[in-house]
């Protein structure tokens, strides 16, 4: 009996876990470039001493889901969308490099360009954070090349003031921080700078969580748990009739 419990106890706790991969994702359904993650159950034995003859449910991260969300043209000069693969270099929090394809970027007022998830880019020549001089007009090509049109001059005056870094990277060599983030999972080898063609401007990358399918997950998940908890009950319930008949033949 105690094993019956022991799977239902453990396989409770990681259905809980799975419920907060699932919420996340739901609660992301409108972010762009968003990422679903995806989760898992295996089962695992329990080491230790004695006869193995336990076997417990763990949560494991399966990654995210890397197919490209739905396209939405903006005109958005600030709006870029990324190829498969491609990836915005951002300096993180902890003034490390990371990566995202939150497309929807942001102008500061003291110029600094922002990914979409609020960090700042990186600028593929130097490495630091992209600054935007003052400007009337500002334009981003597709390789990542930002040029303005400075103040008080003419369309003729087009200058280029620093290209977005992007890296070429496959879901296998990155991994999600807490913070949101990508990053590489070897830090000895960072991924590439992608060459060419690398993003589409005035066009917006959505998230590509299913929203109707992230929720009939969720609720299977609820359903999943309900039922684990009331095996535990019934477990609980058995033992407490066993002891009792114990007591009567003792």
């Amino acid at each position: 009996m105690d094993k019956a419990l022991y799977v239902a106890a453990t396989g409770a706790r990681a259905t809980l876990q799975a419920q907060g991969t699932v919420s996340h994702n739901l609660a992301n359904a409108d972010t762009a470039g968003f990422r679903a993650a995806l989760a898992n159950t295996e089962a695992y034995r329990i080491p230790g001493a004695g006869h193995a003859s336990r076997v417990g449910a763990l949560h494991t991260d399966a990654g995210f889901d890397n197919r490209t969300g739905a396209q939405r043209v903006t005109g958005n000069p600030l709006d870029v969308s990324l190829r498969a693969d491609r990836w915005l270099a951002v300096q993180a929090p902890d003034g490390g490099e990371a990566y995202t394809r939150a497309g929807n970027l942001m102008l500061t007022p003291n110029g600094q360009l922002l990914a979409g998830s609020g960090q700042p880019l990186l600028d593929a020549n130097t490495g630091q954070p992209l600054a935007i001089p003052p400007h009337q007009a500002m334009d981003i090509g597709h390789d990542g090349t930002v040029s303005i049109v400075p103040l008080g001059e003419g369309p003729a005056t087009l200058a280029v003031v620093g290209r977005i870094r992007a890296v070429d990277a496959a879901p296998a060599v990155l991994a999600r921080g807490l913070d949101g983030l990508m990053r590489g999972i070897d830090p000895r080898q960072p991924p590439a700078p992608a060459a060419g063609d690398v993003m589409t401007t005035g066009v917006l990358e959505g998230s590509n969580v299913d929203a109707t399918g992230t929720l009939v997950q969720m609720i299977q998940l609820q359903r999943q748990f309900e039922m684990q908890v009331k095996l535990i009950q019934r477990g609980d319930d058995n033992a407490q009739a066993a002891n009792s008949l114990l007591r009567l033949g003792g």
